[in-house]
């Protein structure tokens, strides 16, 4: 097969679809269900993790069923490529087989490993920012900028923080006035919310609100 030019028989598709599809779903199933991380944010690096994997799950179909695969494909014949058409079922549960089951299961299997072996390492959530707002409450949330400005406000049910692999911003429902020394003073009238992006800001603290004094017993 020429590189540059489409495929032009279904040999040449069926293998570049043997290059291709098994890593690929691998390569999807591991981000599913391990997460995003940094070190795969690059899409040209995901593109040849995923290669790799096809490369290793064909020698290892090769291995294995080699001989019948052949077979399969020349439809019992010496010669040609007539079996998948003669044998359409056979060759859609072998495809379903090696381009989404085992994939499938060796995704989940490496997945499952490293999770056991990093069990002290491993964190689901991939960065602080993610592991602050991920689960977190109604606060008061103070920010000083980089110009030393201190802006803050409340963080409730319609706020909202990014998670990766967006860029960390915030959005807090109602913005608040700062006190020169980072302390709260009083609501802005009329706020709409503020939009506050962690690459402007040196320092976000996340404040529990105060706690309502109890009366004093007469």
């Amino acid at each position: 097969m020429t590189v540059g030019q489409p495929p032009s028989t279904v040999l040449q598709v069926v293998f570049l679809v043997l290059l291709v599809l098994p890593g690929v779903t691998y390569q999807f199933l591991r981000e599913r269900w391990r997460g995003p991380v940094p070190g795969e944010r690059n899409l040209g690096e995901r593109v040849l993790r995923a290669i790799t994997a096809s490369v290793l799950l064909d020698g290892v179909y090769a291995v294995a069923a080699g001989p019948q695969l052949v077979r399969l494909a020349r439809g019992g014949k010496p010669s040609g490529w007539d079996g998948f058409a003669q044998q359409p079922r056979a060759v859609g549960l072998w495809a379903l087989l090696l381009f989404v089951v085992v994939p499938a299961i060796a995704a989940g299997a490496v997945s499952l490993w490293e999770r056991r072996r990093l069990r002290a390492k491993f964190r689901g959530t991939p960065t602080a920012w993610d592991h602050m707002f991920r689960l977190r409450g109604s606060c008061f949330v103070r920010v000083r900028l980089k110009d030393g400005t201190w802006v803050g406000g409340w963080y409730g049910a319609n706020s909202y923080a990014t998670s990766y692999p967006e860029l960390a911003e915030l959005f807090l429902e109602s913005a608040w006035r700062m006190n020169p020394d980072g302390s709260f003073g009083a609501r802005v009238a009329g706020t709409a919310g503020l939009h506050v992006r962690a690459a402007d800001a040196d320092v976000v603290e996340l404040v529990h609100p105060p706690e309502p004094e109890e009366p004093c017993p007469s």
